[in-house]
C-alpha cells in the first residue's frame, strides 16, 4: 500500500491561516465595543440639553413710538394755547407746530414743546414720552417701565399704593414743580410709598421738552391744608397707573404760575403731559381746576391713541 507523502508546508500555512482569523475577528469584536459606546464629551453635551432653560420674561407691547409733535390734535392745542390765536399766521403756525425734542433713539424716547404768549399770560405744553427696555432677561419691559414709574411719582411726593397695580404683561420722561397751594404731601409722605426701586433701575430725568425752568415740588402746604379733590394725586382710568401733580408758585411781585404734569405708564411707555399757565400783573392764579381739567383730557387722547 503507497504511503502519502508527508508535506509539512501545507500544514504551517493552513496553522497561520486560522491563527490571522482568530486575531482578526477579536480585534473586530474589540473595535466594535468601543465604538458602542459614548464619549464622554457626549454624555456631557447630552446631560446639559437635558436641562430646562430659564424661563424668559415677556417683552413689552410697544417697539415703536409715534411722532410727539404731530401727536396732539389741533383743536385741543388751539384750547391750551390761547394766546395764539391772536399771533400773525406766520407766528401762529410755528406755535402750533411746536419744537422737537433732541433725542438720540426716536423709537426709545421723543417729545415736543410748544409755548404762545400774550400781554397778560403765558402758556407752555410739552410732552413727553418714553419706551421702557429692560435687558436683564428675568425682568419684563413692563416690570422695568413700572420701576421708573414709581420713581417719578415719589420724586414728586406723591405716596404710592400699598399695593400698586400688576403690570399686564402682555407680550408683545417726568415733571417737577415748587409747593403746591392745592395741598401737596409733606415731603415725609414719601416714606408712607415704602422701599423705592433698588439701585440700578433708569434714572429718573426731566422730560424731553420741559423748561429747565420748571418749578420743583421739594416742599409742601403747611399743616392746616384742606383737601378740594385738586391736590396732587393718584389717577383712576388712565392708563395702566397714573397720577397728576400740580404746582402753584409766585413769580415777582404779583404774577403767579400753576404747572400741572400728568403722567401715566402704559404697558412698558410712559408719557407725561406737562402744562403751565403765568399770569402777569394779576392777583389771581391760574385756575387749577381748569389747567388740570386739560392736562388730563390730552392725557386721555394721548392713552387712547397707544391703544390704536
Amino acid at each position: 500500500m503507497q504511503r502519502k507523502r508527508y508535506a509539512p508546508g501545507r500544514t504551517g500555512s493552513t496553522a497561520r491561516t486560522a491563527v490571522a482569523l482568530a486575531l482578526g475577528l477579536g480585534l473586530g469584536a474589540g473595535l466594535t465595543a468601543c465604538s458602542a459606546g459614548t464619549p464622554a464629551d457626549e454624555v456631557a453635551v447630552d446631560a446639559k440639553a437635558g436641562q430646562a432653560a430659564a424661563p424668559v420674561a415677556p417683552p413689552g407691547r410697544y417697539r415703536t413710538l409715534f411722532e410727539a409733535c404731530g401727536a396732539v390734535p389741533s383743536a385741543t392745542l388751539k384750547d391750551l394755547l390761547p394766546g395764539a390765536a391772536a399771533l400773525p399766521d406766520a407766528e401762529r403756525d410755528k406755535a402750533y407746530r411746536g419744537v422737537a425734542a433732541v433725542t438720540y433713539d426716536t423709537d426709545r424716547r421723543v417729545g415736543c414743546a410748544w409755548k404762545a404768549d400774550t400781554p397778560e399770560t403765558s402758556h407752555r405744553l410739552s410732552l413727553d414720552i418714553e419706551r421702557v427696555v429692560s435687558y436683564d432677561a428675568a425682568v419684563s419691559d413692563d416690570d422695568r417701565a413700572q420701576e421708573v414709574y414709581v420713581r417719578k411719582q415719589l420724586a414728586a411726593g406723591i405716596p404710592v399704593p400699598a399695593t400698586p397695580p400688576t403690570a399686564t404683561g402682555t407680550p408683545t420722561a417726568p415733571a417737577t414743580g415748587t409747593p403746591s397751594a392745592t395741598g401737596k404731601p409733606a415731603t415725609g409722605a414719601v416714606a408712607l410709598a415704602g422701599k423705592a426701586p433698588s439701585a440700578g433701575t433708569p434714572s429718573t430725568s426731566a422730560p424731553a421738552g420741559t423748561p429747565t425752568g420748571a418749578p420743583t415740588s421739594s416742599s409742601a402746604p403747611g399743616a392746616g391744608s384742606t383737601s378740594t379733590g385738586l391736590e396732587p394725586r393718584v389717577l383712576e382710568g388712565l392708563g395702566d397707573v397714573a397720577y397728576l401733580d400740580d404746582v402753584l408758585s409766585t413769580v415777582g411781585a404779583n404774577s403767579h404760575q400753576r404747572a400741572v404734569s400728568v403722567v401715566f405708564r402704559t404697558s412698558n411707555v410712559i408719557v407725561t403731559v406737562w402744562y403751565r399757565e403765568q399770569t402777569t400783573g394779576s392777583i389771581e392764579a391760574p385756575d387749577s381746576a381748569e389747567l388740570q381739567e386739560k392736562a388730563r383730557n390730552l392725557a386721555r387722547q394721548l392713552a387712547e391713541r397707544l391703544e390704536e
